[in-house]
């Protein structure tokens, strides 16, 4: 007798079972388009949990069932990030083929690190990270790997740093007088992160000041000469390009002249901002990015992919197969003289999805002009957006937008002291998003709270921007008149 759970599996293998989950994703889509409805709830996670305060399910559900909570409970009180009026962190709304071919990289279910496990996947993200090496004009000794992001890709990068410094420290640790690494005021969190990760500790962290909320060349090139002469060898310089507080891009062709001269590696956090690359008009943006020895980028950003899609390149690949130099026969199995397809052994992640497919499937539907010509509508918007508000008076722009991010202030009337100013900021953004109108987020610059965007939606356009700014300016009154 066939245990009823079994054919239930086959049963969902059908197209008509699918097609419960497959009508919300499109019911997604067509419910967003128009910019109508809340951009994210007002509830709280507390309330929210009540709704999941349920036991284990022991017994199965209808697929109908599963398909309706989905809408009920899940989806009603998400994130909305495809409504025209969500202007808030750096995740995308995805490009809709990518989102397409989500249940087929699952359903295949190919693990990437090792060829014989995922023959076809393998070999494609060979080919797109070749790809990607010849856009930052590098030749055929390049290479790298997919990540689950920046993060990793970073602490994967100062890891192969680390290993060319001390070629022994994964076998005797890094000593008591551990190499520095040097980076922006305005860096990701993710270079100290990987300092205490790698067991240099994050005092062996030296912060750059800025220039413009870019890292000032000069003090890089003293705190260097500094670094030397106190005895302390440089492992690395990370630079920034797309910084998440604004967006900013550091000089890469002048840290790149110094860290030549100096002999020192150098690791371009261009999580954000790399996808510049692909666009006719931004990408002088990232001249000198040829310079580094490797380079962080998620295409889950700037070009728009379902997290997770993270990628690190490197101008010498020896450098990454070097950096995780460990054996495992029953795995990897190498061909004398053959070219070496296995991923496994370029990479932090073993078991590792082909996530590769949704950028190659973007690639081959909208090409890799087109994904430009996305990037530079989010930019334009931006920058309409910033001289909207350098044409009011009730708002000032904290920086000119150099990408698809942009942070200002509200100031009202102009006639309340700056500690008024900076609590109304910061009370502002959560009233705005309560409201349903629009959903933006916070930062802090030079002490102060401010507000920022960042736009990532392709249905994004300037009269959403300036009703945003409407919107802030009438949530603010009620907030004074409070």
């Amino acid at each position: 007798m066939t245990d009823p759970i079994l054919e239930t599996l086959e049963s969902d293998t059908q197209a008509a079972s699918g097609a419960e989950v497959v009508a919300l994703v499109a019911e997604y889509f067509d419910s967003t388009r128009d910019g109508t409805g809340a951009v994210s709830t007002e509830l709280t996670p507390e309330q929210l949990a009540v709704r999941f305060d349920e036991p284990l399910p022991r017994g199965g559900q209808s697929l109908r069932h599963v398909a309706q909570r989905l809408r009920t409970d899940v989806m009603a009180d998400a994130n909305r990030l495809y409504h025209p009026m969500y202007m808030g962190h750096q995740v995308a709304p995805p490009l809709p083929a990518a989102v397409w071919t989500e249940p087929l990289i699952s359903v295949m279910n190919q693990s990437v690190a090792v060829w014989e496990m995922s023959p076809t996947a393998t070999v494609i993200e060979h080919r797109v990270i070749r790809w990607m090496t010849d856009l930052v004009g590098w030749d055929e000794a390049s290479g790298g790997t997919l990540t689950s992001g920046g993060t990793e890709a970073t602490f994967t990068a100062l890891l192969a740093a680390r290993n060319a410094i001390i070629p022994d420290a994964w076998t005797d640790g890094v000593g008591a007088n551990p190499p520095v690494v040097l980076c922006g005021e305005h860096a990701h969190y993710a270079v100290s992160r990987a300092l205490g990760e790698l067991g240099l500790g994050v005092r062996s962290l030296i912060t750059i000041p800025s220039r413009e909320f870019r890292m000032d060349p000069d003090a890089l090139e003293r705190a260097l000469v500094d670094a030397r002469a106190s005895g302390k060898a440089v492992m690395a310089v990370v630079a920034t390009v797309g910084s998440t507080a604004t967006g900013s891009f550091d000089d890469l062709s002048a840290i790149g002249a110094i860290c030549d001269a100096h002999g020192v590696w150098l690791h371009v956090d261009g999580a954000h901002g790399a996808s510049a690359l692909l666009s006719e008009s931004r990408a002088a943006a990232l001249h000198g990015l040829e310079r580094a020895r490797s380079v962080a980028w998620d295409p889950h950003k700037g070009m728009l992919l379902p997290i997770a899609t993270g990628m690190l390149l490197m101008r010498d690949d020896r450098d990454l197969q070097r950096a995780f130099a460990q054996r495992a026969p029953y795995l990897f199995h190498e061909r004398a003289g053959a070219r070496a397809w296995d991923l496994g052994k370029e990479s932090f992640q073993c078991s590792r999805r082909a996530d590769v497919l949704k950028l190659w499937v973007v690639l081959q539907r909208y090409g890799a002009d087109g994904i430009g010509r996305v990037y530079d509508h989010l930019c334009d918007v931006t920058c309409d957006l910033y001289d909207a508000i350098t044409s009011r008076t009730d708002f000032e722009a904290l920086h000119a937008p150099e990408s698809n991010i942009l942070c200002f202030r509200y100031l009202g009337a102009g006639n309340q002291d700056s500690d008024f100013i900076d609590a109304l900021n910061r009370n502002l953004r959560a009233a705005y998003n309560r409201s349903g109108k629009g959903w933006i987020t916070l930062t802090v610059l030079e002490g102060r709270p401010v507000l920022r965007v960042t736009l990532m939606n392709h249905r994004t356009r300037t009269h959403h921007t300036r009703a945003l700014l409407d919107g802030l300016a009438a949530e603010a009154a009620k907030l004074i008149s409070e």
